[in-house]
């Protein structure tokens, strides 16, 4: 990852004295993560959209405009760097179609998007028996692929 990063500070000076970013896949599985890496790189994908309830049970903060993470595909290989560029917190139920289709992921429609995140927030909360609901807020991601 060091090696990734400095490549790209070599030939981006403006980010010279940054310190080497977070780095994560996006998704639950191999096949999702490495789709959704290639997305990235061919800057197709240009939001995520992790819940509210995800970043509250883990103690984390939300990501903030302007910071860079280093996205892999499932084996943790560096395959894009992204610089966020918007936030918006919205409820499940109120994604719009074209957030959907910002997302880019399957087909980009408003349908697909519903189907493969609900299974997704369903997933990540089972362990604590909880459950999806269509008021659950959702942090909307916008970012540019740079790298």
């Amino acid at each position: 990852m060091n090696e990734y990063w400095k490549e790209f500070q070599k030939k981006n000076n403006y980010y010279k004295n940054n310190q080497l970013p977070q780095s994560f896949f996006f998704c639950a599985n191999k096949k999702d993560a490495d789709e959704c890496a290639e997305l990235v790189v061919k800057k197709i994908k240009q939001a995520t959209s992790p819940s509210v309830w995800w970043f509250k049970k883990n103690n984390e903060s939300f990501p903030k405009v302007g910071e860079l993470a280093i996205v892999t595909n499932w084996d943790g290989e560096p395959k894009a760097i992204i610089r966020t560029v918007k936030i918006e917190i919205a409820k499940f139920k109120d994604i719009t179609k074209e957030y959907a289709y910002i997302e880019g992921e399957g087909d980009k429609s408003l349908e697909y998007w519903k189907k493969v995140h609900w299974a997704y927030y369903e997933n990540e909360m089972k362990e604590f028996n909880e459950l999806p609901s269509e008021d659950m807020e959702i942090v909307c991601e916008y970012f540019e692929t740079i790298w």
